[in-house]
């Protein structure tokens, strides 16, 4: 079995980060998302992957990724040249899969407790697909499952403008090679590209085997910046303290934090669940519950919580506390000088500021 990430895509909610770089690699708890999919993957046994990226930013995902050994896989990259659907990545990805049975995973997606179950499941049923869903109250911005007594799949709705079933499909697929025959075989939709939920419909139709696999656990699409929040706020409920750095003796740490190598706390506060990456200084500051601060940065003379912040940014004597907010890679946020009460930023397209 083989696994297929999608790791292209504009990521336009999550803009101004990704003008710069891909979405898939902005950090959940210190680690790209995209890292999490791999070691979802290889967890379910899974060590033969390919990774869809786009032309803009593939080189991105390959200097992070690497060939793959670090996670104990071997990757093979395939380039999308526009962005045409998710089933046109299957497409272009019969090559690689060949007669094998593999598992679809966009990369933007976040599942706490991995894949296993569902997994071994498609491995050794008489499956043809399987789809993962998500109980929601309202389920109505995504491709929609309709299911009948059996647990069998009938009806697949994209973004259904009326109420027909809780059950939103999130981006985990399963398929055996049935699907190929789907996807050389649809039409591109009135958006210009080959849907998903076209390609299991096909497969439906067709009276092929396509079984639902409800999901219990937590499950993020990080597509906004509220997500990416959500699914730091996830990962650190879960994990466990460490410290790699160095704290000094005026410097208070409550609660599961965890220092990663060549951190430094000086004369502040840490309150856990909290992480701190490599080489990255604190100094004279209060950082609160469901913060993630990334490598090399500069957090001093101020107060922040339920954050996440990139790598090689710069919070120097921010005027008030900072919370709830995703701060970019080589950012600098610092109080303006002058006597008066002021904030000096600099901000991107399509940014948001509270104040």
């Amino acid at each position: 079995m083989k696994g297929l990430i999608l790791s292209g895509g504009k990521g336009t909610r999550l803009r101004p980060f990704t003008y710069t770089g891909t979405k898939q690699l902005v950090p959940v708890a210190n680690k790209p998302v995209l890292f999490y999919a791999i070691e979802d993957l290889v967890e379910a046994g899974i060590t033969e992957i390919g990774i869809i990226v786009s032309p803009e930013t593939g080189e991105q995902v390959k200097a992070a990724v690497g060939d793959g050994a670090r996670f104990g896989a071997r990757i093979e990259y395939i380039t999308q040249d526009a962005p045409k659907g998710i089933a046109h990545g299957i497409k272009i990805a019969q090559t690689f899969v060949g007669a094998d049975k593999f598992i679809l995973f966009l990369g933007d997606n976040f599942i706490r407790d991995g894949i296993v179950p569902q997994v071994n499941a498609f491995r050794d049923g008489a499956m043809h697909a399987q789809i993962i869903l998500y109980k929601l109250d309202d389920p109505s911005s995504m491709g929609v499952a309709i299911l009948d007594d059996a647990g069998r799949v009938t009806r697949l709705v994209e973004k259904p403008k009326q109420f027909v079933s809780p059950y939103g499909v999130i981006g985990i697929y399963m398929f055996d090679p049935h699907v190929f025959e789907a996807v050389n075989s649809i039409k591109p939709s009135a958006r210009g590209e080959l849907e998903i939920t076209d390609t299991i419909q096909y497969l439906i139709d067709r009276k092929l085997n396509v079984r639902a696999h409800l999901l219990t656990g937590g499950w993020i699409d990080t597509g906004k910046m509220s997500d990416i929040l959500e699914a730091n706020r996830l990962v650190l409920d879960v994990l466990g303290a460490r410290n790699d750095g160095q704290v000094d003796s005026a410097s208070i740490i409550e609660g599961r934090v965890v220092l990663q190598s060549g951190a430094v706390i000086v004369n502040s506060t840490i309150r856990g669940p909290v992480i701190i990456g490599e080489r990255t200084r604190i100094e004279n500051a209060f950082v609160g519950p469901y913060t993630s601060i990334y490598h090399d940065c500069l957090v001093q003379n101020c107060e922040i919580e339920n954050s996440v912040v990139l790598e090689q940014s710069a919070i120097t004597g921010a005027p008030a506390r900072i919370a709830d907010s995703l701060i970019g890679r080589n950012t600098e946020i610092a109080r303006a000088g002058g006597r008066t009460r002021t904030i000096k930023l600099m901000i991107g397209d399509y940014s948001k500021v509270g104040i």
